[in-house]
Parts: C-alpha cells; structure tokens; sequence
C-alpha cells in the first residue's frame, strides 16, 4: 500500500476535481494511504520539514503546490517522488501538473470570433504561465484575424495585486473599453470580478460586454450575475494520470517522469456570453429566440415568424451574418448543448435527448458523430475519469 502525502487546496474545486481522478487511480490500483497535509506548511514548517515529515510517515510520494523558490536539492537528494501542480510557474527538476494553456485561450478567441465580435480583451496576470500562457494564445488567434487585444492596465502589476479586486480602476478601464466587446479572463474568480465590476457600472452582460471564464467552476460561475460561462477543463483526467505517473516514479525511479497536460474541453455557455455581436435588429432578435428556446424541437419556421422578414431575406441576412445557414446554426448550437449536458450530468444520451425536445436519440447520436468524430459514451470516457 502506497502512501501519498496531499499538500493541495482542498477548499478550491481545482484541488478536488484533480483529487477525484487521484482517488479513482487508487481505488482501481490501490489501496493507498493519504495524509492531506494544508497548505500552510509550506510556510511553517517549510519544504524540509515536510519532508521529515514524509521520512517519519514513511510515504511513498508527495503530490501538492510548491513554491517555486523552494531548494530543489532538498526534494531530489531525498529520493521521495513529487508532482508538483504549477500555481506560479513549472518546475524544470519534477513533473508537473500543467495544463494546454495556449490552448484553452485558442478556445476561447474561436468561440467568441464565432459570435461575430470585433472587439476583444483579456483580464488576468502576466507572472503567473497559467493566466500568462491563456492570454498568449487568446491573443495569438485574435491577432491572426487582424483585431487587437485590450488588456487590463496593470496587465504588469504583480499578481498579489490583482488577487484584491480593485474596482476603481477595474471600473475605469471596462468604461473604456470598446463595446460590445468579448473579455476573456484567467479563470473563474477573475470572471467573478468582470461581472462584479460591470454590475456596479450598470455595464449591460452579455449586451456591452460579454464574459468567459477558464475553470467551470460550478459555485463560482453560478455566483456571478449573470451566470458565467466558462472553458470546462479534463481536470480529473489529469488526477487520474498524476495518480497513474506517481505509482511508475515510485516502482521504477523518480527521475523517469513528464508532465501532466490537463487539456481544456469545451465552452461550457450560460448567461454571460449567451449572445452574438450583431447591430442587425432582426438577427439579434432571430438569435436571441433561437438561444432561448433550443432545448426545445426547435424549426427553421419558428425561427422565421419573429421577424417582419420573408424566410428568404431572413436566411440571406443571417448566413451573410453569422456565416451559417439558420438550420445549420441550430444544429451546431444544439451540438454545443447536447456536449455540455454530456459531461456535465450522468444521464444516457437518450435523457439528454429527450432533455433537448429531441425524441430520436439515434439520430442526435449519430450527428454528434459527425461533428466530434466519435460517439457521445466514447467522447464521455475520453474526457471524464471514470465516466
């Protein structure tokens, strides 16, 4: 029986999706012991004497949030195993427990170049490779389109100081902002901040600005008025694979390791981003019916009769907007629904279906194919552990 030392946040739901994949490893591979260890020790009683402590236990392996200045040759000489989560920044000397970063800000860029914006921004840290990473691949595919990205003004400030929401110039800088603008931040509690500050200066969501967090963070995107939309990450996959990697350093040799990638999944839509940037009035409100009611059976003639438009001039207007015949908008809409329901619930693709007014769940299965390239239950078990 393995014995694995936890020095993460387990207050913070990062910290128990990773402990979740952990948990599934060890009950398929285990036993194992754990000892969750709280953060604060890393000041108190420091790297060493966690690792005293660790020689005393007798554990087998340390997985947790270290320091980046800590003295590596203090965790090397003592030939304990350790996955490090990168918090800061990554170490050279241990694997990590990384993520896609450029990646998910690509995601993030393409689902709002697909709404039709034409002004971006980014909110977060620069000294931090999660936030800083986000932001260069948000910025990259803007970039690649011919726009530009607004940051915040203190895009240079330590991150110690923008953990404390300063809304005075927060507000000042989203008052100035183009609008309607599509904001991107670092993750989830800095989204909270955007939707904060915009309701303080009676800034319209999703209409002047629209928000995306990185996270899905259930609690904190249900917190945010309106709801946050957010990037959904394979985070327990990544447990399941620091557990997987921690039970090979361990049988073999500590210095044959890698890192941990924890990739992004999918835009996971609610309220804050529910919207395309559109100044045609019948498109908007075309769009806007179309949002609201597609977990219904929803048809192209429905779509039709809240406009004073003929279905031709209504269909020509909308793909020379949006780039997408109406049908086919509906589809790809009902796709992004039909995922998000997927890996965020338990139900079988037929109670998602029937969720979505769909009673042909054959069929909804089988377009879903041809969309992601694989069946809804193989798409499930490659991005959720366990599932």
């Amino acid at each position: 029986m393995y014995k694995i030392i936890l020095l993460l946040d387990f207050a913070e739901e990062y910290s128990k999706s990773l402990l979740k994949g952990i948990s599934k490893y060890s009950t398929e591979h285990g036993p194992w012991s754990y000892c969750r260890m709280p953060l604060y020790y890393r000041e108190t009683i420091g790297i060493k004497g966690i690792l005293e402590w660790a020689k005393d236990w007798g554990a087998d392996g340390i997985i947790g949030q270290l320091y980046n200045e800590i003295d590596l040759d203090l965790l090397v000489d003592s030939k304990i195993p350790v996955v490090a989560q990168d918090f800061k920044e990554r170490f050279t000397e241990i694997p990590n427990i990384t993520g896609a970063y450029h990646e998910a800000g690509e995601m993030g860029a393409s689902y709002f170049l697909k709404k039709g914006f034409k002004n971006f921004a980014f909110y977060g840290f620069n000294d931090i490779v999660w936030s800083r990473e986000r932001a260069e691949g948000f910025e990259k595919k803007i970039n690649a389109m011919g726009y530009k990205v607004n940051y915040f003004e203190h895009r240079k400030s330590r991150s110690t100081d923008l953990w404390y929401y300063k809304s005075n110039s927060l507000s000042k800088w989203l008052l100035s902002l183009p609008k309607p603008i599509a904001l991107m931040t670092c993750d989830d509690n800095q989204g909270l901040h955007i939707t904060e500050a915009c309701k303080q200066n009676k800034i319209r969501i999703p209409e002047e600005v629209a928000v995306l967090g990185v996270d899905n963070d259930e609690m904190l995107c249900e917190l945010s008025d309106p709801p946050l939309s957010s990037i959904g990450l394979d985070i327990e996959k990544g447990g399941y694979d620091t557990a997987k990697l921690m039970e090979q350093m361990i049988q073999t040799s500590a210095s044959n390791f890698y890192d941990i990638r924890v990739k992004p999944t999918q835009v996971i839509t609610r309220q804050s981003t529910d919207i395309y940037a559109t100044n045609d009035d019948h498109i908007a409100s075309s769009l806007k019916y179309i949002h609201k009611n597609i977990e219904k059976n929803l048809q192209v003639e429905e779509v039709v009769k809240q406009v004073p438009l003929s279905r031709r001039s209504l269909e020509k207007r909308f793909l020379q907007i949006t780039g997408y015949p109406i049908y086919k908008y509906i589809f790809n809409l009902r796709i992004e629904k039909f995922t998000q329901k997927l890996l965020e619930t338990d139900q079988t693709v037929f109670e998602i279906a029937m969720d979505l007014g769909l009673n042909d769940s054959k069929n909804i299965a089988r377009q879903f194919k041809q969309v992601k390239g694989c069946n809804p239950i193989e798409y499930r078990k490659r991005y959720l552990a366990g599932k």
